[in-house]
This record gives C-alpha cells, structure tokens and sequence, in this order.
C-alpha cells in the first residue's frame, strides 16, 4: 500500500479525507488498525488519509472500488466520518463492528445484520427528533444476507441497540425489556450512520460481528471498573471480524452490480 501526500486544501477539516476523487462506497470501521486489515484484502490499496482516529484507504474488491476508513470509538466523532464522507461523494456505507450479543443463541465470533438500531448513541438526539427511526436500507440488509449465506457464514438479523456510553453507569438500564423484545446485539455507532444516511439520501447498513457479553455484563462486582471478563481479543473473535470484512466486502460489490 502507498501513501498520497496531499495539501490542506485538497481535504476536509476533521478526518482530512480528499474532497473529490473517492469511490461511492465504503466500508466503515472503528478501529484504525482494522481498517488497515481491511484494505490489505483490496487490489490497489492506498492510503489517502490519516488523521487523529480516522484513516481512510481506496482500492478495488473484485472490480470494484471501494473506501475503507475508521471513525474511533462512539458515534458523535463517527457522525463526523459519515459527514465527510458524503461531502466526498460517497453514497453507501457499510460499517462493519463488533457488538455485545442480547439475544440468546447468538454466539461468539457470529455477524449480527443490523435491520435497524434503537437509537441511544447520544448525537442524533440533538439532531432530529427522538421519534424519528434509524433504519438501514432494504437492499444493504439483502447484500449482507446473501453475502453471509455465500460464505456459509453464523448470520442472524434484528434489530440492535445503539449506545453511548460503553459500561454501565449508576442509572438503571432498560436491557430487560430490549432482551424481551428480542433485540439482537448492543454497539456504538450504527443508529448515527443510519439516521444520518437516511436523512441525506444514501445507502447504509451494519455488519456487527458479536466480540461477548452485553452492557449488563460488563462490571466486575469486586472491580466495577473494570470491564470484568471481557476480552474481544480472542481468535474467534478475530475469525469472525476477518469473515466479516470479506462479506461486507462482497455486499458493496452486490450493491455496486444491482446498480447496473
């Protein structure tokens, strides 16, 4: 992979991704290093920004171009990433993430496909009334699904619950209800993408693959600090988030034939 030197002019202000020349698709991720992972699965991979938590990489999958770029933790500074990218001319955003399971029989390493997100992310609040809906695109949820059924990879589809703060704090949490109601997993990030794809008139939908236990289970009773037994550094964690690029991967190139 290359780097592309480019002048301040040439980007936008906060992720300094270049204002024109990126391809109409991406796939989105927290993690910097995981959007490096991703990119070395591309054909062409270069880096064309790199700036606080967001590094963004261009390059082909199958044929098709696509933009790799990672917007940190939470979703006030990820709302940013989506911002920018859409001001670049991106009109599809896959994210791809890791989540908490919710819903029983959804197991380590397995990709939750977002329908929708209960939106608790702690941005779109102040942006757009609470009644309002974040829901991915019909055709995104389709891509991912044929996409997960061509790897013969552990799929499951719901809705998820989008949340600000990572641990739990000293206010009562409604898990119980969303558990009964059948909500799938619990992340960061997914109801601002919708919220604001659906909003500005592009397509957007969310990989989670599931990294352990839900917000509840986060605290140590002898350390409630600490994040207890949680540990999304496993192998089958990393199987299942390397499965899970190359799907999400696969949905873009789906999307990108369905246009055509």
């Amino acid at each position: 992979m290359t780097t592309d030197a480019r002048t301040l002019t040439d980007a936008l202000p906060i992720t300094r991704v270049p204002r024109t020349g990126l391809p109409t698709r991406a796939v989105v991720v927290g993690d910097p290093a995981r959007a490096t992972a991703v990119a070395e699965l591309l054909d062409d991979a270069k880096e064309v920004s790199y700036h606080r938590e967001y590094r963004t990489y261009t390059g082909t999958w199958q044929g098709t171009p696509v933009v790799v770029a990672s917007h940190g933790v939470g979703a006030p500074g990820a709302m940013l990433l989506f911002q920018e990218l859409a001001a670049a001319g991106v009109t599809t955003m896959l994210r791809l993430g890791t989540a908490g399971a919710i819903r029983p029989g959804i197991r380590d390493g397995d990709l939750v496909i977002a329908d929708a997100a209960v939106r608790d992310d702690g941005v779109t609040q102040q942006l757009i009334p609470a009644e309002y809906p974040a829901f991915a695109a019909p055709e995104a949820v389709i891509a991912l699904q044929r996409a997960a059924r061509a790897a013969d990879a552990p799929y499951h589809r719901g809705v998820v619950w989008t949340r600000a703060a990572f641990q739990p704090g000293f206010l009562p949490l409604p898990g119980e209800a969303y558990a009964a109601a059948g909500i799938a997993a619990i992340e960061m990030e997914v109801a601002a993408l919708y919220v604001f794809a659906s909003t500005h008139g592009l397509t957007a939908g969310g990989a989670l693959v599931v990294d352990g236990a839900n917000a509840d289970e986060l605290v140590d009773e002898e350390a409630p600090l600490s994040t207890g037994g949680y540990d999304p550094h496993r192998d089958v964690v990393a199987e299942g988030v390397g499965r899970g690029a190359r799907i999400t991967l696969d949905a873009l190139r789906l999307l990108a034939a369905t246009e055509h």
